[in-house]
């Protein structure tokens, strides 16, 4: 499992387009339909749950994209 990986759907050009790494979601977008981050195996370590506690901020960095 890589960071970023999960699966994320989001509208692009009124198309929902399906990525399974936030590293891969366009710089631009309509609007996040799902945002489902792939969190670390139990039993997690102390760098695991710091990863886990990024996943908010990037789904708002995500959706600062979005287009108005």
């Amino acid at each position: 499992m890589a960071k970023g990986d999960g699966i994320y759907k989001v509208l692009v050009g009124g198309k929902v387009v399906t990525y399974t790494n936030w590293n891969d979601i366009p710089d631009s977008f309509e609007n996040m339909i799902s945002f489902e981050p792939d969190a670390p195996p139990s039993p997690h370590s102390e760098e695991d749950h710091k990863y886990i506690e990024t996943f908010n901020d990037k789904l708002q960095e995500l959706m600062m994209r979005e287009e108005e």
